[in-house]
């Protein structure tokens, strides 16, 4: 009740300014970028839904289809960067909190699709697609922030064009539960579901590594959800692990990669390849570390996205 207390006058007043400044954006026509059409990937929660691995998954298929995609980040953190760097790095990232700009400087380097990563409450920016994820881990509808996960209310979900849910600890019949109560107040928005399914350890470097031996594991992160994180190392290696998490985008130090050291002992630290890409300065004072790479599986509707995308390209 305290807590309840404490948080209801912020989240009231983070809803009144997100409902002014949403009308302020209806009455305004969205900027468009000639020469490009625009992919959105957003959400509704605050982080850990899927949206950067999704935006990379996209850009990686329209990049196949020969659509000359280009990433439009707002850098929030620079492991958002790196890790579409990492993983496609035939597809140029443009940075910048402004994304009308950010988009015309990826025109001008032949782009002719922005892929938009955590875009949806971005909307100075024309959409031609506009997806949003919802994650089977979250309340729905729920609280708005700071008594809740939420930066806006569901019923801004009626500016999408289609829902992806998504699910990292949740069964796929939670998952398509989640699917029926958003059918159930937007009929037709949800094109598909996926997972964020485990593709194995590997090192620091991205080279694959052998599995981890007896002993104490400790699950370090600094993503929006550590405690799902902590979920999925645990059930990957099949015993109970330790959690040290640090702020979402967090920039370590070599005083946090010893204190990460000194938690573990002598054992294995794992962390996630968003943390890696950060980590990897201090591959010599962590020592003995593995890297859980994640990648999105579809669970169902896969067809239906590439469609649409296919449309675009």
């Amino acid at each position: 009740m305290p807590l309840a207390l404490a948080t209801g006058a912020p989240s009231w007043a983070w809803g009144c300014a997100t409902a002014i400044r949403n009308k302020w954006h209806d009455r305004r026509d969205a900027v468009r970028v000639d020469g490009l059409r625009v992919v959105s990937v957003g959400n509704l929660a605050v982080g850990g839904t899927g949206k950067t691995p999704l935006a990379a998954w996209i850009a990686r298929l329209l990049h196949e289809m020969g659509a000359r995609p280009a990433l439009l980040i707002r850098g929030h953190g620079e492991d958002e960067v790196l890790l579409h760097e990492r993983w496609n790095p035939e597809v140029p990232v443009v940075v910048g909190p402004d994304r009308v700009a950010a988009a015309r400087r990826a025109v001008a380097a032949g782009a002719r699709v922005g892929v938009l990563d955590d875009g949806f409450q971005h909307r100075r920016l024309h959409r031609d697609l506009d997806l949003v994820l919802l994650a089977a881990e979250d309340p729905f509808p729920g609280r708005l922030l700071p008594r809740g996960p939420y930066r806006e209310p569901v019923a801004s979900l009626e500016r999408a064009d289609g829902v992806v849910v998504t699910r990292r600890t949740r069964s796929v019949e939670e998952a398509r539960a989640l699917e029926a109560e958003v059918h159930r107040r937007f009929p037709g928005l949800v094109l598909g579901g996926i997972r964020l399914e485990p593709l194995g350890l590997f090192d620091l470097n991205a080279q694959r590594a052998e599995g981890i031996a007896a002993g104490q594991v400790l699950a370090a992160s600094s993503v929006a959800r550590p405690d799902d994180f902590a979920h999925m190392v645990a059930r990957m290696i099949g015993r109970p692990v330790d959690a040290m998490a640090f702020p979402d985008h967090h920039r370590y130090t070599v005083g946090d990669a010893e204190a990460l050291r000194a938690a573990s002992g002598s054992g294995t630290i794992v962390t996630s390849e968003k943390d890696a890409v950060k980590l990897v300065a201090f591959a010599e004072v962590l020592g003995d570390v593995r890297v859980l790479r994640v990648e999105p599986a579809w669970d169902w509707g896969e067809p239906d996205v590439r469609r649409r995308l296919e449309s675009l390209a």
